[in-house]
């Protein structure tokens, strides 16, 4: 009996001591739930229409669990032609890897504020399985219509507008559309009283019936057919110093230069993609090999321009997502880039959409953005983009000089892909009289902090509504327009122009003697690396057949003798002594 009262007064505790153990259990809780706060943070997300999808993400979050959230509040199946955009603090632009950590990619404090943008772009339209797939197209290819990213001519420009007119306010109402009411509407940044009248003819007579989708369809059918349609540029510089943008397309890899597409390679043409630093190979094969070089404003441009370039030829060019392999920015045995597409191929993404079965999902149309709405009252006033009447002097049709290429190619691609001979002109290379600067929209990259001069002239569609535009997250600035009309001497220039040269045999030599000397100081290095390998091997307790064969030969018990124990010794010596130093210290 007393042992069974001496062992309950042992094991039950005093009240002090539960009121430790419960202050300790909560203070666990407290920290457990304050890290678990840490470990949180939140992230805005800028959609299509403007609106801003807000959640909370773990801080280990990846990448694919954010898009996922975005596409379940969309009701998106169709996704994999979407990606989310961000823009890091050194303003250049990113895709965000899905299979990558949010926190370690943004290189940036939370809250986090993304965008949703198409990545890529549907090489056909119309076969969207969805109409909510198609309508998110028409939205970003509306916005690259009001940016810049997107020009045509006067006609095709008029005819876009009254198609968003029709599928925005439906039939033309005259008592609820006073007369000048397309003017109430922002198509483009700046436009003429001319091609507003024109405008609201084609919507009230030959657009009458058509509902919201089909409206839009046709948008897309018709913005597909023109040569920037998916164009997402990228500000680079030639060999000679000449400005040029580069994009990546549906059908292929496409310059821009002067407001003229000067080259233009199918994907199955284009062989490699490879940058080094800021600049930028592309190397292709049509009658003969071609090699084309870049330069972008700084290494973090060149380095995202490169992935854009191996992600769209992945996409659009692979038959199986199975085919996509690991690249590299780099040649044999050295290090460098090393990145691999992650994600569904073009003809997979069809594959799967045509298995869609449901519902169709009900579609929130967002207003269209008028003058007097109060985000565009909130916003400075836009930096116009041409002269009231510059948009109607565009000619329907111009005609050009071919530009050769860098390497040597004595002929261009017109706009479908066809090859078109030196001594022709050709009507589809050029897009319009205005130099192509979507720069002056939104800056893809930060050009204008690192010196590169951007073209005079205003472009068709170009010019921000302010930097506030894009809090979606693509930096953007607004640059100051020229009043003075630059068109003759603009033409002047493109006639004096140096066409690009190729790289010169002493830089091929130079580039070649290097690549030699890099390749024969790894090889040393390697073999050096391995002597020692073998010589610890060796020198150890190891009791292998080889190693016995070895130790047993007359030359290594020399090296034994006369070089490795002195050595030994040596070390051993400075070792103590630094010990007693250090001991006496």
């Amino acid at each position: 009996h007393k042992a069974s009262n001496l062992y309950v007064c042992a094991v039950r505790p005093s009240p002090r001591s539960r009121t430790q153990t419960i202050e300790k259990m909560l203070s666990r809780l407290m920290s457990s739930s304050i890290r678990s706060l840490d470990r949180e943070c939140n992230c805005t997300v800028r959609l299509l229409d403007d609106s801003e999808y807000t959640c909370t993400i773990q801080r280990d979050a990846k990448g694919q669990y954010l898009f996922d959230l975005i596409c379940h509040h969309l009701n998106l199946l169709e996704k994999d032609y979407f990606g989310i955009r961000y823009v890091d603090p050194d303003k250049q632009r990113h895709w965000l890897e899905f299979t990558k950590s949010i926190a370690k990619q943004m290189k940036s404090q939370p809250p986090f504020t993304m965008c949703l943008r198409v990545k890529f772009y549907p090489p056909d339209p119309a076969a969207l399985k969805e109409e909510i797939t198609r309508y998110l197209v028409f939205l970003q290819v509306k916005r690259d219509l009001y940016h810049g990213r997107l020009l045509c001519k006067t006609s095709d420009a008029a005819l876009l507008a009254a198609y968003i007119l029709q599928a925005e306010i439906g039939d033309h109402d005259p008592g609820k559309h006073p007369e000048g009411y397309s003017s109430k509407f922002q198509f483009f940044p700046k436009h003429s009283e001319k091609l507003e009248r024109r405008i609201a003819d084609i919507h009230k007579t030959e657009l009458i019936g058509q509902s919201p989708e089909t409206s839009e369809l046709n948008f897309l059918q018709k913005a597909q057919m023109l040569e920037t349609y998916g164009v997402d540029p990228h500000p680079c510089k030639d060999v000679s110093g000449n400005p040029a943008f580069l994009a990546f397309t549906p059908f292929g890899f496409t310059v821009l230069q002067g407001n003229r597409r000067i080259h233009f390679l199918k994907w199955e043409e284009v062989t490699k993609l490879k940058f080094e630093a800021k600049t930028f190979h592309i190397y292709a094969n049509q009658k003969e090999k071609i090699i084309l070089t870049y330069f972008a404003p700084t290494p973090e441009a060149c380095k995202h321009l490169w992935k854009c370039g191996v992600e769209n030829q992945a996409f659009y060019k692979l038959e199986k997502s199975s085919q996509v392999r690991t690249v590299s920015s780099s040649n044999l045995f050295f290090k460098g880039s090393r990145f691999r597409y992650s994600g569904k191929v073009a003809k997979e993404v069809m594959e799967q959409s045509a298995k869609i079965k449901r519902d169709p999902p009900e579609i929130h149309r967002s207003e269209f953005l008028k003058l007097q709405d109060p985000f565009q009252a909130s916003c400075p006033t836009p930096t116009p983009w041409l002269p009231p009447t510059s948009l109607e002097s565009l000619r329907d049709s111009a005609h050009s000089t071919p530009v050769r290429s860098v390497s040597h190619g004595d002929s261009f691609m017109s706009s479908r892909g066809h090859m078109v001979d030196g001594s022709e002109a050709s009507t589809s290379g050029v897009i319009s009289d205005e130099a192509y600067s979507p720069s002056d929209s939104v800056l893809p990259t930060p050009v204008a902090e690192h010196g590169m001069e951007m073209p005079l002239a205003r472009h068709l569609n170009g010019a921000p509504c302010s930097i506030d535009e894009e809090k979606d997250s693509e930096a953007g600035a607004s640059k100051e327009g020229q009043g003075v009309d630059l068109t003759s001497g603009r033409r002047a220039l493109r006639m004096v122009r140096s066409r690009p040269s190729p790289p010169s045999d002493v830089e091929e030599l130079n580039k070649f003697i290097l690549s030699v000397l890099r390749l024969f100081l790894v090889t040393i290095g390697l073999l050096f690396a391995l002597l020692l390998l073998l010589i610890m091997l060796t020198e150890s307790d190891l009791d292998i057949a080889f190693l016995r064969d070895i130790r047993k030969t007359p030359e290594f018990q020399q090296f034994h003798f006369e070089y490795f124990c002195p050595l030994r010794r040596w070390f051993a010596c400075k070792l103590r002594w630094m010990g007693g130093f250090l001991i006496s210290k």
